[in-house]
Parts: structure tokens; sequence; C-alpha cells
């Protein structure tokens, strides 16, 4: 029998990257795109996986499909819009540290909860769907309330539903908004995967403890909070245990290392791994990635530190 498939929703971006100088090379990113990326590389290779947006008709667009295609990730029914095309970013790193330049205000993205019967049919028959804040972000308020309902319903029909908030500051009208629109999308979801310092940033959360609280008392029952080199904090069945990172000495680029780490966290709970075993794997993954540059190691890279 074929395994339950994976739907990630967001926004697949052109990523520039380079060394420095003006010679850059482009690829493919984006914080859901690069979580799946990692699913996609350490779950059954039977397992439908499909990235939920929605897309151009232009010669970009139709590279980001074929790219995924290549790496056996489909689009499920997601939206070709004619006439649009994607965002883009370019990294500057210092050091391993990585700051971002965005072109995404038009970016056909926005616009994947527009056609809401394909958005549900999508998320059919998933054994997990995950979705960020920059996902809820980029979308008008109605536009929120169709993807969240599209979740809602595939939550009830049974799948698994995981959430990193993502937080970030410039996509948001204000912090208030923020704090509203994510605690809504949090509250649809069994795992949540928030990383400290932007949960504190927006909540003036103290502590990782902290995070954890608050997200249990909206019903989220399952929380893994990330906090860089430092331990991450597991919560789940009422318990929390601390699973310290894996210490690299010398980053390259840790572009994507949580993402990588959501998605090493979630194949190895798909795979019926617990809580802290999937923790410590994530973070064995995520100490590989940040020795790659770019936010998509190679699968090879990524099944070697998974084990």
């Amino acid at each position: 029998m074929t395994p339950g498939g994976i739907a990630s929703i967001g926004e697949c971006m052109l990523e520039l990257s380079g060394k420095g100088g003006q010679d850059w090379r482009m690829g493919f990113a984006g914080d859901t795109l690069n979580t799946l990326w990692a699913l996609r590389a350490l779950t059954e290779a039977e397992r439908p996986t499909d990235y939920i947006s929605a897309f151009g008709d232009d010669p970009f667009s139709r590279d980001q499909i074929a790219f995924f295609r290549a790496n056996g990730i489909g689009i499920g029914n997601s939206s070709i819009i004619a006439g649009a095309r994607p965002g883009m970013y370019a990294i500057t790193l210092t050091g391993a540290e990585r700051s971002f330049t965005y072109w995404r205000a038009d970016a056909a993205a926005r616009q994947l909860a527009s056609e809401p019967a394909s958005l549900t049919k999508s998320l059919e028959n998933r054994a997990l769907v995950y979705f960020s804040g920059i996902t809820v972000a980029i979308l008008e308020p109605g536009q929120r309330k169709l993807l969240l309902d599209a979740i809602k319903a595939a939550r009830n029909a049974g799948s698994l539903v995981a959430f990193d908030a993502n937080y970030r500051p410039r996509l948001w009208q204000s912090a208030d908004v923020a704090r509203s629109a994510l605690a809504e999308a949090a509250s649809v979801a069994d795992i949540a995967l928030p990383t400290f310092p932007d949960e504190h940033d927006l909540h003036g959360d103290a502590s990782p403890d902290e995070t954890a609280r608050r997200l249990t008392a909206i019903g989220v029952r399952e929380i893994v909070v990330k906090n860089g080199e430092a331990p991450a904090l597991v919560g789940f069945d009422g318990q929390i245990e601390v699973v310290p990172a894996v210490h690299v000495d010398q980053p390259v680029d840790t572009t994507g290392a949580g993402d990588s780490f959501n998605g090493s966290y979630l194949a190895a709970r798909l795979a019926g791994l617990a809580p802290v075993e999937a923790a410590r794997k994530a973070h064995s993954v995520a100490a590989a990635v940040v020795q790659v540059r770019g936010a998509l190691a190679p699968f090879e890279v990524l099944r070697a530190a998974f084990g």
C-alpha cells in the first residue's frame, strides 16, 4: 500500500547565492520548500510528496516545476496563473551568517488560496500537511481564512498538521497583526516547530519553556522549540525534554538549517520515532546542512546525517 502523502504549502522563490563579487548562482528555495526537501530525502520514495503553491506561466516558473519533478516532488492541484512569476531573493553572507534581500511583492504564491477547491483537493489523503508563518504572511486576510479552512478540513480527515511560525517582521503590517494571525494558524496544528529568538521578538517570551507553555495553552500537543546552537526544548504528553544541539566548529552557511531540522524531525516522527529521538536526528541533519552552501543540501548529505 502506498503510504499517505506529504504536502507542504508556501512560496518557492528564485534564490541567488554566491561566494562574493558579481558571480551568482541561481537556485530555488523558500522555508516550506526547504523543509519538504528534507522530507523528500528522508521518507519512502513511494510516498507522494507535493509542494502546494501557485505558479506563473513564465520560464522561471516552468523551471521550478521541472526541478521539483526531477527530485520527486509534485505540485498537487496548485494553480498556474497566466502572466504571474515567482519571487526572488539574494543571500549575502558575513562569515556563515546570512542576510536576505527580497523581490516578492507580486509573486504568484500570494494567490495560492485563490482557488479554494483546488487547494482543498491538494491536501486530500495526506499523512502530513506542513505550513509556516510565511505561508500565512504572504496572503491577504480573506485568503488566510481560506488556507486555514483547507488545512482544518485536512486535519479533520486525519492528516497530521505541522507549523513553524517563522516570524519575519517585514512581511507583517504590525506585530499585533502577526501575533493574532500566527496564533490562529498555530491553533490548527498538531505539531509546532518555533524558533525561540523569533518567539522572543514577537511575544517577549523569556525562555523556550515559556514559548512551549503558550503554545500548549492554545491546544498544540507537540512542540519543539529550536534555539540555534543551544538545546532544543521538546514538549509532548505533558513532558518537557531538553535535547542538545550538535556543535559545528566552522559552519559554512546557516541558510535553511532550521527548515532542515523541521523536515528531519517530521520524517523521523512519520517513521515512528519518539519526539526526543526525532529531535536528536534533526540536530544531526541541521549540523550537516550548515556545512554546505545554499538552502537545499544534497539528498546524500541529509541521508548520511539522518542515519
